[in-house]
């Protein structure tokens, strides 16, 4: 069993790998800027478990990036059964603050990067394999005045998956969308402020990878769970 991961440097990718990894399967992780962190990834993999496990550069904003880390999984695996679309950028700032070029950046990693990663990696999935896109909540009703194009992207991304769940009938495709999550990033935000949006949106604490990644796993293996379906996780704590 294959599966490629992007973004596998820190937070939820990097959780993600290992727990594949003692699922036992064969992993291609990538990232953009954190060779070092992603190399660490690589070898606790290594000393813990029997797969292959290989890290590749790329760069979500380059289309010939993502044909080449498809062309480099085909050389090394052959198939893929597990796509996780996890790489993603936020640049959160106010409206008056926000360049074009901003907005475009984070609409391309998050939304045209998953579009084409899926594009191509979907020419070398096995029948019945599962792509999982990378939402967030944000795509839906906690987005705040800081995150436009980073809640824009993550609309995106859920009407993205269903229409990929019409163009690849073998395949499942679902979107996950967590809530605040406890990853690295999150602990660098400034306290206040954080503790401010998990009050506005009513989360009682950080959900933590494990609940995220336990999740998705669940969908990985069930069968049950409709392509195209949105797998919103909010955590035992949060209150409504």
């Amino acid at each position: 069993m294959n599966c490629l991961i992007t973004g596998a440097s820190l937070g939820i990718g990097k959780h993600l790998a290992i727990k594949m990894a003692n699922l036992g399967y064969n992993l291609c992780l990538t990232y953009n800027k954190n060779r070092d962190l992603c190399e660490k990834v690589k070898e606790e993999i290594d000393n813990q478990f029997q797969v292959k496990c290989l890290i590749v550069k790329c760069d979500l904003k380059k289309e010939s990036d993502i044909n080449n880390l498809i062309n480099i999984f085909k050389s090394e695996f052959d198939n893929i059964d597990v796509l996780i679309n996890n790489a993603s950028l936020s640049l959160d700032n106010l409206i008056y603050d926000k360049s074009k070029e901003e907005f475009m950046e984070v609409l391309e990693v998050n939304i045209v990067g998953t579009f084409l990663i899926t594009k191509y990696a979907s020419k070398i999935m096995n029948k019945d394999g599962v792509i999982i896109n990378m939402s967030s909540t944000d795509g839906i009703d906690t987005y705040s005045i800081y995150n436009i194009d980073y809640a824009v992207s993550k609309a995106g991304i859920i009407q993205l998956t269903k229409s990929l769940s019409l163009i690849f009938p073998d395949l499942r495709v679902i979107t996950v969308a967590p809530n605040w999550v406890d990853t690295e990033s999150t602990r660098e935000m400034n306290e206040d402020y954080l503790q401010s949006e998990l009050k506005r949106i009513g989360q009682k604490k950080l959900i933590t990878k494990e609940e995220v990644c336990k999740e998705i796993i669940h969908i990985i293996v069930d069968k049950n769970i409709k392509s195209g379906s949105l797998i919103r996780i909010e955590g035992e704590n949060y209150e409504s």
